[in-house]
């Protein structure tokens, strides 16, 4: 069983930085693929970044390449979220999802590939 807890959400104008973290329990960490995922009121969770369990390949939604950067400390079995120039419309609850290694990264930017997400952190930019 795995169990992620995000945190770093909050407050933010825009133009500003955030710094989200997942951590997961459990010793299985180096043997999963992660992702973060976004959603907001009424739309679907959409896809933001994903790295595979050892760091080597990272993957981005194309509207946010360049802007945020997602990595992962195997050590201390926790992924980042790193958000620069922050815009109202990133605003959303992120997610963190994990997925063992054996169902391949392939389609890392689809939810249902993904077999355990956290609560979500709440990020909110003003404009």
């Amino acid at each position: 069983q795995v169990q992620l807890v995000e945190s770093g959400g909050g407050l933010v104008q825009a133009g500003g930085s955030l710094r989200l973290s997942c951590a997961a329990s459990g010793r299985t960490f180096s043997s999963l693929h992660m992702g973060w995922f976004r959603q907001t009121p009424g739309k679907e969770r959409e896809f933001v970044a994903a790295i595979t369990w050892n760091g080597v390949l990272t993957s981005y939604a194309d509207s946010l390449k360049g802007r945020f950067t997602i990595s992962r400390d195997n050590v201390k079995n926790t992924v980042y979220l790193q958000m620069n120039s922050l815009k109202p419309e990133d605003t959303a609850l992120y997610y963190c999802a994990a997925k063992y290694v054996y169902t391949g990264y392939k389609d890392y930017d689809q939810t249902r590939t993904y077999g355990y997400w956290g609560q979500g952190t709440q990020v909110t930019v003003s404009s």
